[in-house]
């Protein structure tokens, strides 16, 4: 694949094009426009939710995000949601029945595309007096639609609690995790980065075979599976997740060695 060029860029941010300090390089900045000159579309696929991407959007301006793992389409120039796949309130009721009857000291929140709520319990890490983020019981967050239900648990660690969702929902939802702590992020059944960016790919008439996708955590392996399977390329950063290793056809250098510029400056 040495003369094989990407139609469609698509990276993750947070420990990927992302830095350490939440910024991006002036160095990947310039290497994105570079590809953007030649006609060939960036699209983010993230686990953040739309109210996570205006400093992203200041830096890139322009294109599709892929947002809360898929289930929301976003366009950054005009920060308008394109599309949504939300979790109806009846499966979110079963799903946090579920759990916190299996595991009682699991604590919910949800994203509503721009707002965010969560039990008073729960322990949000980041935006904890941001706008649009408030507490609210159970049964409030569970009684309309959600971009996204989130699941954490303060004691048990990572890998064995999301092990445990993925047990209890089944085929309700779709399971992942993109964090070091315990916390399952669950969305609408069958949706992941890889709907996502499919759905965005095919706006340009491009699939599988035509992307290159970087990432470094769970939530990236089925956008990985999907380009590995399809004939593109799969990048995980050097300090990835095992399971995202194990899926990559490539790996570059870490998000502080701006890994993501380095691996396109070679194509």
């Amino acid at each position: 694949m040495s003369d094989w060029r990407p139609r469609l860029i698509a990276s993750d941010m947070d420990g990927t094009l992302l830095r350490s300090d939440d910024t991006v390089s002036d160095a990947t900045v310039a290497e994105l426009e570079r590809w953007r000159a030649a006609g060939v579309p960036v699209v983010l696929a993230t686990g953040r939710p739309p109210r996570w991407m205006q400093k992203i959007r200041e830096v890139l301006g322009s294109g599709t995000a892929v947002c809360c793992n898929g289930a929301v389409l976003l366009d950054l120039e005009r920060f308008e949601v394109l599309e949504e796949d939300a979790l109806p309130p009846d499966v979110l009721r079963a799903i946090t029945a579920g759990l916190r009857r299996e595991q009682p000291g699991t604590w919910f929140a949800v994203e509503y595309g721009l707002e965010f709520r969560h039990e008073p319990v729960y322990r949000p890490r980041w935006d904890v007096d941001a706008p649009g983020v408030a507490e609210a019981p159970l049964e409030e967050l569970v009684a309309a639609p959600a971009a996204k239900l989130l699941a954490r648990h303060e004691d048990l660690d990572r890998d064995s609690f999301v092990a445990l969702v993925q047990r209890v929902v089944g085929d309700l939802a779709t399971v992942t995790t993109s964090s070091s702590d315990a916390l399952a992020e669950i969305s609408a059944p069958g949706v992941t980065k890889a709907t996502g960016l499919a759905r965005v790919a095919a706006t340009h008439g491009l699939g599988p075979e035509d992307v290159v996708v970087f990432g470094d955590m769970p939530n990236d392996v089925a956008a990985f599976d999907w380009v590995r399977e399809g004939g593109g390329r799969a990048v995980a950063m050097a300090q990835a997740h095992p399971e995202v290793l194990a899926a990559a056809t490539d790996v570059t250098g870490t998000n502080d060695d701006d890994g993501v510029a380095a691996f396109l400056a070679t194509l």
